[in-house]
């Protein structure tokens, strides 16, 4: 159920704006689109339950700047970052900031209004502290917490070889070792589970 739903939509780009706000009133939600993000703050009080698509990529006001001025304003409503994939990093520093979760462009119909039915149903940052992904990261290998730190960075399978000395291929293994042994469904997730027990990739 959508329950009267607003979907915030903040992309300078109008082809981008338009699919997903069709995408958007298909799925029952009521879109709104803005082009820049002045345009968004100037609009009248949020409605009770509603979420904010956000480019981190904005002329004037960067999303992290708009991220910054929502909690300023004291305003709180679910954020989810839309970014390229070289701008994980961004996307990292998004999630610190208080967003819920980010999907790499492009993206699928499908991970866009998964990600909007979690980010509504939230309140969903998870607890400083949890035991439970912490005993999950206790849990990986030297190698593996390696790794899990080069993912959490936004660092590609090449980039992360490198700096380990290990091959691509191998990286590829211990990626998807650390996504079953943290039951991560996406990166965006386990980004989620390192900040909140202070995994953070920037130490």
């Amino acid at each position: 159920m959508t329950d009267g739903a607003t979907v915030f939509i903040l992309d300078d780009d109008a082809a981008v704006r338009d699919s997903l706000g069709m995408l958007i009133e298909s799925a029952g939600y009521k879109a709104e689109t803005f082009a820049a993000c002045r345009e968004f703050l100037a609009r009248p009080p949020f409605p009770p339950r509603a979420c904010l698509l956000l480019d981190v990529h904005m002329p004037e006001m960067t999303g992290l700047q708009l991220q910054e001025e929502l909690a300023r304003l004291g305003l709180k409503l679910p954020v989810i970052v839309m970014t390229g994939q070289a701008d994980v990093p961004v996307a990292v520093r998004a999630m610190k900031a208080g967003a819920v979760d980010f999907i790499e462009k492009p993206f699928s119909d499908e991970v866009m209004l998964e990600s909007i039915r979690a980010a509504l149903a939230t309140p969903a940052a998870m607890p400083t502290g949890d035991p439970v992904i912490a005993k999950r990261i206790a849990e990986l290998t030297p190698r593996e917490h390696d790794v899990m730190l080069q993912m959490v960075a936004g660092n590609p399978n090449k980039v992360t070889a490198y700096n380990l000395g290990i091959s691509p291929r191998t990286v590829e293994i211990h990626r998807a070792r650390v996504m079953e042994k943290m039951a991560a469904r996406s990166l965006s997730e386990l980004v989620r589970m390192a900040l909140a027990v202070g995994f953070d990739p920037a130490k």
